[in-house]
C-alpha cells in the first residue's frame, strides 16, 4: 500500500514538472505548478515521515519556507502585472 503512495507522490511531481517546463509563457501558470510540486514533495516528506514515527518538525519547517517562496513569487507577479499590464514573460523588455 505505502508503495501505491509513493509512487502517486512521484507521478504528482513529474505531471507539475511537465507543466512546469511547458507553461512557460505566463507566470502565474509557472507558481501554480511549481505550487503544486511543493504541494507533492510535502506530501511525500509527511508521508515518509508518519511511515517512521520521526518528529514533524522538519515539515513544519519546510512549510515555512514554501510559503515564502510563495509570498515572493507573488510579489514578483503582482509588480510585473503593475508594471507591463500582464503576466507574458515576452511582453518584457530588459533594456527598459
Amino acid at each position: 500500500m505505502y508503495m501505491l503512495n509513493i509512487l502517486v507522490f512521484m507521478i504528482m511531481f513529474f505531471s507539475g514538472m511537465v507543466v512546469f517546463s511547458s507553461k512557460r509563457k505566463h507566470l502565474l501558470l509557472m507558481l501554480l505548478s511549481l505550487e503544486f510540486i511543493i504541494l507533492s514533495l510535502y506530501m511525500l516528506l509527511f508521508y515518509y515521515l508518519s511511515m517512521f514515527n520521526y518528529e514533524y518538525y522538519f515539515s513544519m519547517l519546510f512549510l515555512t519556507f514554501c510559503v515564502c517562496e510563495s509570498v515572493l513569487g507573488l510579489s514578483i507577479l503582482v509588480s510585473l502585472i503593475r508594471t507591463h499590464g500582464n503576466d507574458f514573460f515576452f511582453s518584457m523588455n530588459l533594456l527598459c
